[in-house]
């Protein structure tokens, strides 16, 4: 049973007994023998073949059915577990007419995503973005954000998310919405003034609906 299997799982493979001597660390002859007359190799061989194709050692050796070992995500080196954080959620923000800005903490969620803190959404004025009412969107604290980025922003002391243009000839700063039911915020030369960045939205978290 273990010539048939190791010829049937390298032809399934599509690779040649040399192939297959390389990888497993043996002679291309000890490969010709293992499935022509059957020889058993070592416990150590015996495991690299079977990690290579992914089958039991039992498998391998006629003594079950089933060839697949369960298979483990994290022992693929280019998959690794989510590490998750704990991110403040600090209250509201508007998606609509901006708000005042009470950073009343509510607690921790938890997140993969690198951001300093979190807010929760209130109003429609970000929809063509998929963020909704209600929706917890995630910042990363930063002054500065490029032209089209999503950013939470506070106007004197209240605060809105909003897309964020900058013309720098024209000293403009333009808040756009993303629901044509709302205006353009434009604030020009000693408006900008009012104008503070608080971060860029980096990600959000939205409801079942």
């Amino acid at each position: 049973m273990f010539k048939d299997n190791l010829k049937k799982l390298r032809k399934e493979k599509k690779i040649t007994q040399e192939e297959l001597s390389k990888i497993i660390g043996v002679e291309r002859s000890s490969i010709g023998k293992y499935e022509s007359s059957g020889v058993i190799p070592s416990v150590d061989v015996l495991n690299k073949i079977a990690d290579y194709f992914n089958v039991s050692v039992d498998y391998l050796l006629g003594r079950s059915n089933a060839p697949a070992n369960p298979i483990d995500p994290f022992s693929f080196s280019n998959i690794q577990p989510v590490k998750k954080h704990r991110i403040p959620l600090l209250g509201e923000i508007a998606c609509g007419e901006p708000i005042f800005a009470d950073e009343d903490f509510e607690g921790f969620i938890e997140s993969d995503i690198e951001a300093d803190f979190a807010l929760r959404c209130n109003g429609d004025s970000m929809t063509g973005a998929r963020i909704m009412d209600g929706d917890i969107v995630l910042i990363k604290k930063q002054d500065m954000v490029e032209n089209g980025q999503i950013a939470a922003v506070i106007i004197e002391n209240e605060a809105t998310l909003k897309r964020v243009m900058y013309f720098k000839e024209k000293n403009t700063l333009i808040l756009k919405p993303e629901n044509p039911r709302y205006e353009d915020l434009i604030y020009t030369n000693d408006e900008l003034n009012q104008i503070r960045i608080l971060g860029k939205a980096v990600a959000f978290y939205s409801k079942v609906r």
